[in-house]
C-alpha cells in the first residue's frame, strides 16, 4: 500500500498501482486530479469512505488516498468496491 496525496501519485505515474482508493471526504480538487490521472493512467479509482476510515484499514490516522500495489490484493478489493457500490 502506498497511503497520502504524493505516494498514492508516484505509485500511479510509476506504473505500480493497480488500484486507487480516495476517501469520499477528499477536496474536490484531489478527487479531480485522481480521477483524470487513473483514467490517463488507466488505474481503477474507487471513492470510499471517510479519511478516518480508509486510514484505520491500512493501520494509519486520516488518510485522503491510498494506491494498492499487489496486484491480486487489487482485484480482491475491486471486487469488494464493486459490490458495496451495488448495494448503496
Amino acid at each position: 500500500i502506498a497511503s497520502g496525496e504524493f505516494s498514492t501519485e508516484k505509485a500511479v505515474k510509476s506504473g505500480s498501482a493497480y488500484i486507487v482508493v480516495v476517501s469520499e471526504e477528499a477536496s474536490e480538487k484531489t478527487k479531480k486530479m485522481f480521477r483524470n490521472m487513473c483514467s490517463f493512467y488507466q488505474v481503477p479509482m474507487y471513492l470510499y469512505a471517510s479519511k478516518e476510515a480508509l486510514g484505520n484499514a491500512i493501520g494509519k490516522q486520516l488518510r485522503a488516498s491510498l494506491a494498492v500495489l499487489d496486484e491480486g490484493f487489487a482485484k480482491s478489493l475491486e471486487e469488494k468496491l464493486k459490490l458495496a457500490e451495488k448495494t448503496e
